[in-house]
């Protein structure tokens, strides 16, 4: 069957990552971990559970994708309104988000460059630095809206878009 190795994929990971694999977390591991990298808001994740006829409490997803963000499967992405995108991308990278759709995509590594940091105050150390840049769709041109350009398949990640 198609779907089976798609699951002991997800459960190897959870396993691995120490959770144990329970029917919610194989569910939603099944829908975050097939396919390519994305962000996606836990109602996000829900909605698309529940039409996919996982039938798990909004608060099961909020404390799975916590769980997974804890385990390292997960990054947390806050975005300036307060909401929050998990990432099935953990490594450091930076994003662009939409403030008009909400919508959240990766930057090329390769296209940001610091020339320097801020030394930390006394007693902490960085542990990461991520950028969000806010984008707001510019006046329609020639009256028709402008769609997000794809990016150049040479600046994809091995992994693809997200």
């Amino acid at each position: 069957m198609a779907s089976e190795p798609a699951t002991c994929i997800t459960i190897a990971k959870l396993r691995a990552a120490g959770l144990r694999p329970t029917r919610p977390r194989v569910g939603l591991g099944r829908l975050l971990f097939e396919g390519p990298p994305r962000h996606v808001s836990a109602e996000q994740l829900y909605q698309e559970a529940r039409s996919r006829r996982l039938f798990v409490s909004l608060a099961t997803v909020y404390n799975t994708l916590h769980q997974f963000v804890a385990a390292g499967l997960l990054r947390r992405v806050v975005v300036h309104t307060g909401q929050t995108f998990f990432d099935t991308k953990v490594d450091d990278h930076h994003h662009f988000y939409d403030e008009r759709t909400g919508f959240v995509r990766d930057i090329d590594e390769r296209e940001i460059a610091f020339a320097r940091l801020p030394a930390p105050p006394p007693g902490y150390a960085i542990t990461g630095v991520e950028v969000i840049v806010r984008v707001q769709e510019q006046a329609a041109v020639d009256g028709q809206r402008v769609e997000w350009p794809e990016p150049e398949p040479s600046a994809l990640s091995p992994t693809g878009p997200s």
